[in-house]
C-alpha cells in the first residue's frame, strides 16, 4: 500500500487507490479476527484444558493441567477499554506460551485461572459461578489483600533517572536503515550527513578545534539526554501503577501503563530470592527484589516484585516468601584466589598480541592501550574476588556476586534439585572448583572455590535434600 501511494504520489488517482486499498485491507483483517475469535472455544475438564480453533479447518490442542506452570492475565491498551483480558498458559517449554485465549471478559479471566490453579493443585475447589449457585453452602469469605510494595508517580520517575537506555537510538538506525530509499541522500554516505547538518552546525567548522570539541561535547550530552528520556519512557510504560499484594492465593502482582499484566505467585513456587543494585543507586540505598519461579516472566525466569525500593520495604516481601536476609554475624567466604590470578593473566595474554602488532607497526605508543586494559582487567579481577562471596546458614545459601552491578542470591536448600562440582584442567592444577545448583526455574553456581570447601557444600545441600519431605512443599 506504501509502495503504490510511493509509486503514485502526483496523482489523485492513485492516492484514493491507495486509501481504498488500505480500508480494505483493514476490514477484511478485522473480519479474519472477529471470525477466528468466534471459531475459538475452550473446555476445562477434570484433568486438562482443551482449546479448538479454526475457520475454514478446525484444530485441537489439550494440555494436561500438571503441565501448566503458571496462568497470567494480560491487557493491552484497546481491550482494557473494552473490559477484555488475554489468558496466557505457561508450560515448562522454555517459558513459551503453549496456550493463550483472546479475549475474555475480566470477570471469566478470574474465574478461569482460579479454576485452573484449582484443579492444577488437586483442589477441588468450586468455582466462583457453582459456589453462589449452592445456597446451602456457606461462602468462605477472603481475607482482603495486604499491599507489601507499590509505586507511585514520584517513586516511578526517580526510578527511570537510573534505568539508562540507547534502544531508541537502536530503533532510529533500523528505520533509517528500512526507509532510507524515501530520503533525499544516501544516509551511509558522510557527504549527505554534512550537507544536512551544514547550516545549523556550519559555524562550528571555521571556529577551530576548541568548538569543535565542544560541540562534540554537546553530542555526547545530547546522546545522554536521550538515553535518560528512553530509560524514563520504558520504565513509566512497564511499571505504571505497580503494585504487589499477598493474597491467599500467594504474591499479586499488576503493571503497566499500554499494557496491564496481572500475574498471581504462590508461595510454595518461589524457589529463591535475588536482590540487585547498580554502582550509583547502590549508594544512594535503591535495590530491586525478584523472585526465582517455576513460571518465567516475559522469559526470564525472574519475577520482578519490587523493583525500586529501600531494604526496609524489601525485608517484609522476603519473610513473607519464607527466606531470611542475610545477618550481620554470618560467615562469609571468599574464592580461591588463584581462580581470579588465572582469570587475570588469561585477560592479559589475549591482549599480547594486539601490544605486538602495534610495535610491528612501528607505534610503541600504541601499545599502552592494550598494557593499560591489562592492568585494568587484573585490578577488576581483584575487585571481583573481594565482591564474589557466598555463606551459608542452617537453612540457606547466599551467593553475592558482581561489582558494578551487585547481586545477592538467597536459596532455600530444601528447595534445590541438584549439586554438582566441576573442574577444567587449569582448575585441577590449580586448585579450585565451580559448584553448580540446580534448582525449579533457574541455577545457581559458586566459581573459584577449593575442591574441599565444595564438597563440604555438596554435603550439607545434599543432607537438607534428604531430610525435605517434598510433598508438603507445595502446601
Amino acid at each position: 500500500m506504501v509502495a503504490v501511494g510511493y509509486s503514485m504520489r502526483d496523482e489523485t488517482f492513485g492516492l484514493l487507490a491507495a486509501l481504498g486499498l488500505g480500508v480494505f485491507i483493514a476490514a477484511a483483517g478485522a473480519g479474519f479476527a472477529y471470525l477466528h475469535w468466534r471459531r475459538l472455544t475452550y473446555t476445562v475438564g477434570e484433568t486438562d484444558i482443551r482449546v479448538e480453533s479454526g475457520i475454514l479447518s478446525r484444530a485441537a490442542r489439550s494440555v494436561p493441567f500438571e503441565r501448566i506452570q503458571d496462568v497470567s492475565l494480560e491487557q493491552s491498551l484497546l481491550p482494557r477499554l473494552f473490559g477484555l483480558v488475554q489468558v496466557r498458559f505457561e508450560t515448562g517449554a522454555g517459558g513459551k506460551d503453549e496456550l493463550s485465549l483472546q479475549y475474555l471478559s475480566e470477570e471469566e479471566g478470574e474465574r478461569l485461572r482460579d479454576v485452573v490453579r484449582a484443579r492444577k493443585d488437586g483442589a477441588g475447589a468450586e468455582t466462583r459461578a457453582e459456589a453462589s449457585a449452592n445456597a446451602d453452602t456457606a461462602t468462605p469469605v477472603e481475607e482482603p489483600a495486604k499491599v507489601l510494595f507499590a509505586m507511585g508517580p514520584r517513586r516511578l520517575l526517580t526510578f527511570g533517572m537510573f534505568e539508562f537506555s540507547l534502544a531508541v537510538v537502536a530503533v532510529i538506525g533500523g528505520a533509517l536503515q528500512t526507509f532510507g530509499d524515501f530520503l533525499p541522500f544516501d544516509i551511509w554516505e558522510l557527504e549527505g550527513w554534512q550537507k544536512l547538518f551544514a547550516g545549523p552546525f556550519g559555524q562550528l567548522e571555521n571556529l577551530g578545534p576548541s568548538a569543535r570539541i565542544l560541540g562534540a561535547i554537546l553530542g555526547l550530552a545530547s546522546l545522554l539526554v536521550v538515553g535518560v528520556a528512553t530509560g524514563l519512557v520504558r520504565t513509566v510504560l512497564r511499571d505504571w501503577g505497580f503494585l504487589l499484594e499477598r493474597t491467599a492465593k500467594g504474591f499479586r502482582r499488576r503493571r503497566g501503563l499500554l499494557t496491564r499484566t496481572d500475574v498471581v505467585m504462590p508461595v510454595h513456587r518461589v524457589q529463591a530470592v535475588r536482590i540487585g543494585t547498580g554502582l550509583v543507586r547502590g549508594r544512594l540505598g535503591w535495590h530491586g527484589l525478584s523472585f526465582v519461579s517455576m513460571a518465567q516472566d516475559s522469559g526470564s525466569s525472574n519475577h520482578v516484585v519490587a523493583p525500586f525500593g529501600q531494604m526496609d520495604e524489601l525485608r517484609p516481601i522476603i519473610a513473607e516468601a519464607g527466606f531470611e536476609p542475610p545477618s550481620e554475624d554470618l560467615a562469609w567466604q571468599r574464592g580461591a584466589a588463584n581462580a581470579r590470578i588465572d582469570s587475570a593473566v588469561a585477560s592479559a595474554f589475549l591482549l599480547a598480541p594486539v601490544a605486538v602488532v602495534t610495535i610491528a607497526l612501528d607505534r610503541p605508543w600504541l601499545a599502552l592501550v592494550p598494557l593499560a586494559a591489562a592492568v585494568f582487567l587484573g585490578l577488576r579481577q581483584v575487585y571481583l574476588w573481594r565482591f564474589e562471596r557466598h555463606a551459608l546458614s542452617p537453612s540457606q545459601l547466599f551467593i553475592g556476586s558482581g561489582w558494578l552491578v551487585p547481586k545477592l542470591s538467597i536459596a532455600s536448600r530444601a528447595k534445590l534439585q541438584s549439586v554438582e562440582i566441576s573442574q577444567h584442567i587449569l582448575g585441577r592444577k590449580r586448585g579450585y572448583a565451580t559448584l553448580h545448583l540446580g534448582l525449579a526455574g533457574g541455577t545457581m553456581a559458586v566459581s573459584g572455590i577449593a575442591p574441599d570447601l565444595a564438597e563440604e557444600l555438596r554435603r550439607a545441600v545434599l543432607t537438607s535434600i534428604a531430610r525435605t519431605d517434598f510433598s508438603e512443599l507445595g502446601q
